[in-house]
Formats: structure tokens, sequence, C-alpha cells
């Protein structure tokens, strides 16, 4: 035999292989109506390159260091008391100075299936997170002590001070049903702003949500006085965090596959429009106003030319998709390679004040929320073992 004839062998078997994918490591392999999107991008040149070079993320305190798993979203209720999580098991954990105990559980419906499993890691949980919840955003009405959730499957709930099973309040809107409710916020009037980060993929499948670019995310405001719920902002790709801004004028939220900040103004004559407000260094999560009125955001990773380049042409990334590539390598070249955290926080008006980062991941490796409090950062991670707390001064 040849060698011409033996390379030609082995592209043939190797491309009959890549064609039939008998081992099913295709990402998309179970998914056959998967369909890949352009992605509305910013240039390159208008996503910011600033660096913390002092990978100042790196000092930060891991705490509770397999206590809890995935803590998505941290909040403290409206007596400082907490922290509180929701949990990969489907459970909302408290704080309550010496131990973690349950507080709040938004299935109704949890079995043994449902019960922690020792050296699990936080994914471990997602096929099961259908039955047994997914909390995401937390957040504390100041003026009653009432906790709103927004659970991946079962939609937005609220439960009172005393905790036990979350009350469901919105499932669907305009007779589309909510399928990856994610962040949430109240304002002083009972109006509760929450996103829904898609209606074709579920949270489970949050990475084929990234690869597909679909834009079927809203923004939503449930009436606590008239229970009904409406669509504020459609058509989005994956609506993730959501902040009202410090004086209730408008709202922030982030736009997780475009890698962007987008106020939304509910009150003065730019009321029900909304404009970018920033454009993000990497792919956003959580958004979280401190007391100063500014803006802190949760960076999964930051942007890269491979990613970039991806989303701006969405047939040949249906064509690398359909490689028997298993999911994992196609995330990691996606984040560079590796996780790594990044955080930054921006003025009410856009202007970015200040960026800290883990660039090697040696202590966070990912953020999914930031929660300033008494001079500390509270960093929780849909996907890490830990809370970690950063201290600003």
């Amino acid at each position: 035999m040849t060698l011409t004839r033996g390379l030609t062998i082995v592209i043939l078997l190797f491309a009959l292989y890549c064609g039939l994918d008998p081992f099913k490591h295709s990402p998309i392999q179970g998914f056959p109506d998967f369909e890949a999107h352009k992605i509305n991008l910013p240039s390159w040149s208008e996503v910011p390159m600033d660096q913390d070079k002092d990978n100042l993320l790196q000092k930060s305190e891991l705490m509770f260091v397999n206590q809890v798993q995935g803590p998505e979203s941290i909040a403290f209720d409206p007596l400082g008391h907490g922290p509180y999580t929701g949990v990969a098991d489907g459970k909302i954990l408290f704080w309550n100075g010496l131990s973690w105990i349950d507080f709040a559980y938004t299935s109704p419906n949890r079995s043994e299936l449902c019960n922690s499993k020792e050296s699990a890691s936080p994914l471990s949980y997602a096929e099961t997170e259908h039955i047994c919840g997914r909390p995401l955003g937390l957040r504390f009405d100041k003026k009653t002590g009432d906790l709103y959730i927004a659970d991946a499957y079962f939609g937005l709930m609220k439960v009172g001070p005393q905790g036990g099973l979350a009350t469901s309040l919105a499932t669907e809107a305009e007779g589309v049903p909510l399928r990856f409710t994610n962040d949430v916020d109240i304002d002083a009037e009972g109006n509760v702003y929450f996103t829904d980060s898609s209606n074709k993929f579920q949270r489970r499948n949050f990475v084929h949500l990234v690869f597909s670019g679909e834009d079927s995310g809203r923004v939503l405001r449930y009436s606590s006085a008239t229970k009904e719920t409406v669509v504020l902002v459609r058509n989005i790709q994956f609506p993730n965090g959501i902040s009202l801004s410090k004086d209730g004028s408008f709202f922030v939220f982030s736009e997780g596959i475009t890698g962007r900040l987008r106020k939304y103004w509910l009150k003065g004559d730019k009321a029900g429009t909304s404009e970018i407000l920033a454009i993000l260094p990497g792919f956003p999560d959580n958004v979280r106003v401190n007391e100063n009125g500014d803006f802190w955001v949760g960076i999964h990773c930051r942007r890269y030319m491979y990613g970039y380049l991806n989303a701006l042409y969405p047939k040949i990334r249906k064509f690398i998709l359909k490689l028997p590539i298993p999911t994992r390598i196609h995330y990691l070249l996606q984040i560079g390679g590796r996780f790594h955290a990044v955080i930054v926080k921006y003025s009410p008006e856009g202007k970015l004040l200040q960026i800290l980062e883990d660039s090697e991941g040696k202590v966070v490796k990912a953020v999914s929320e930031v929660e300033e409090k008494d001079g500390k950062l509270w960093i929780g991670s849909v996907l890490m073992p830990f809370i970690a707390v950063y201290h600003l001064t």
C-alpha cells in the first residue's frame, strides 16, 4: 500500500467517523432541530481590553467549600441576616452564623432523587433539576421580608420570611411558558422584573443555548397588585441578570451572548425604551446594584477570538458542532481553554469603574453574581462548590 493510498483511507475513515458520530460525542446529536443563528456582536474594537494585572481576585477567601453546590445568587434579608443562596439540589439555604440550614424549596414534587449527594459537583444535579427545581436569582422585598425567586423550571416564585415551599406567581406570559426563568428584582411598588432566557432551551442545556445564539429570550414584569405578567423586551439572545437602579428610574439587564448591558427606562421621557449601557469584556451573568448606585456584573469569562468568529459565522459553527467532539471541549474553546473569573463595576451612565479578575483561575474560577455588603464582595457561581469573599478595603 502506497503512502498516498494509506492517507486517503485514513482521511475517508475519519470523514466517515465524523459523519456517523458512532459514540454520540457531538454536543448537538440529541437536538435534531438545532439551528445556529448569527449573533449581533459589537465590533471587536469595542470590546474592553482593560485588565486587572494584579489578579486581585486571587486574594479572595473561599468560604463554605463543598457545603454549597452551585450558589448562583446571594441575598441578605432586610435585617442583614444571611447569606441566603439557592443551590444545585433545588433548595434555598440560609447561613445562621453557625451552619447552613434549609430555608425554602421551589418544587412541590421533591423526592429522594433530590437529596444532596456526597462528593457531587454542581453539574451532576442537571439530570434531576427539572424535578427538584433550580433556584437562580434571589431578591428580598425590603418591606415585607418576602423572598422572590427565579426558578429555572418553576418560573417566578415567592416565599415568606419563615421559608418553606415557595408559591408560584407566574409560569407563562402571553401564552408562552417560562422555560428558563433566570433572575429577578422588585421595586417599591411591588412590581417584579425578571428574565426568561429562552423558550427553546432549558437551564440544563444552557451550553446549547450559547452555541445556538437563538433570540427567544424575554424581560418581563409581574404586578403584585393585578397578578398580571407582561413582556417588556423580547427577542433577546440569552437575557440573564437584572437589577433596578438605585432611584428606580430604570433597570439594567445583561445580554449573555452578545456581551452587553442594556438599560430599560421606567420613568421620564424615555420610559418604555431601552438602550445599550455598556459593551462588556465577556459573557455576563447577574447584575447587582450597590449603595452608591453602581452596578457589579459577574463575567463567566472573557471573549476570545475563537468564540467571536464562531458567533459571526453560524454555518461554520453548526458544522464544527456536528463533529464528534465532546461538549466540554467546545465549551473550553469558547472560554479560552480554562476557567477564569472576571468582575466589573459600571456607573449608571455606563462608565467602567473597576475590574477584578483571577485570569489564571487559581482561586476564583467562575462568577455568576457579585453582592456588595459592608465593604465585601460576596461572589457566587452556578458552577462552583463555594462562595468567595473579596474585601474591598
